[in-house]
């Protein structure tokens, strides 16, 4: 456990100068971009006189320079203070905090179901190479890889949504419903299923065709080799040696793939109209609202982040090597 621990310390402290590179980096290139909140709100009334420009500019502190801007935004950070909304006219962190719930849900969801489910199929398709469970699962596999998730999404809600009506099309859950406990629960485990399928179907695939790889490659080392020799059964070959030493680059992929899962997500949002993170950089993007889309990508990066500190933490627990020079020192 303290190994583990050494090695979150570790990867918490690198993951600073991490953070203030995304950060940096998002308020420099938004600072690019043509046009801000106030000419979005100009646009929206038909105009103003140019004493509202200016009163515009002066409350939102759109008059100073960037690098003051930058800094005053930095400094806000350390106190948890993610700016003020323009279009919404609340505090970012307060918008955020209402809608980050449903992304996490479906985000974690589909991350499950990918990661879980995928490992299995990949110990069905690694455990006989060549069988005719291998055949198949490795086909469809690799379809299921190559169709678009927003694509499945549509194809989920038309069939299953519109045409078989056994799902709903939209939404996180039914709208003043009234419903508490689990009751509510329910309700929107039933509406994520379509999403929580489109998102992750397509991941699914990819950790399939990596734990039948892992598989493939391990059956070849001596340590199977040399359980086969003392005569131990297959079954147990396949879970206490083959399979547990091929989840390890799973484990590794998972964090290399929580950026591209919240990324989807976001895509997976709009189809099905869920009002979590994608919904809402839509509206900061359709609002040029620099602030709510700024700490949109700064909350994401965390959200990243943490992932990742978790991922390590299980290839410690699963690898006693991982960590060790950390813990000797």
């Amino acid at each position: 456990m303290r190994r583990a621990f050494l090695l979150v310390r570790r990867r918490a402290i690198s993951s600073i100068p991490v953070l203030l590179i995304v950060i940096v980096g998002a308020f420099l290139l938004l600072e690019a971009a043509p046009g801000d909140a106030v000419d979005a709100y100009l646009l929206s009334i038909g105009g103003g006189d140019p004493a509202l420009v200016q009163s515009l500019r002066e409350s939102y502190g759109l008059d100073q320079s960037v690098a003051a801007r930058l800094w005053l935004y930095v400094t806000a950070l350390l106190r948890l203070d993610l700016g003020w909304s323009v279009i919404f006219d609340r505090p970012v962190l307060d918008i955020i905090l209402e809608r980050l719930p449903n992304t996490l849900w479906l985000m974690g969801s589909a991350t499950a179901l990918a990661f879980g489910l995928g490992s299995l199929l990949g110990i069905v398709a690694g455990a006989r190479p060549g069988s005719s469970a291998d055949r198949t699962l490795s086909i469809g596999s690799l379809a299921l890889y190559a169709v678009p998730n927003f694509w499945l999404g549509l194809v989920l809600s038309v069939v299953f949504a519109v045409q078989l009506r056994w799902f709903p099309t939209s939404g996180i859950e039914t709208i003043a419903s009234g419903k508490q406990g689990l009751a509510r629960a329910f309700d929107i485990a039933w509406h994520l299923v379509l999403p929580v399928a489109s998102l992750a179907f397509v991941y699914l695939a990819l950790f399939l065709r990596m734990m039948r790889a892992g598989m493939a490659e391990a059956w070849r080392q001596d340590y199977v080799l040399a359980a086969r020799a003392k005569g131990l059964a297959r079954r147990r070959i396949v879970l206490r040696h083959v399979a547990r030493n091929a989840l390890l680059p799973l484990v590794t992929m998972l964090g290399l793939q929580a950026a591209t899962m919240l990324g989807g997500s976001v895509v997976i949002e709009n189809v099905f109209a869920i009002p979590g993170f994608g919904r809402l950089a839509q509206e900061a993007v359709a609002g040029r609202d620099a602030p709510l889309l700024t700490g949109i990508i700064v909350v994401s990066a965390v959200l990243v982040v943490l992932v990742n500190l978790l991922v390590d933490i299980a290839y410690a627990l699963l690898d006693p090597r991982v960590g060790a020079s950390d813990a000797a020192a």
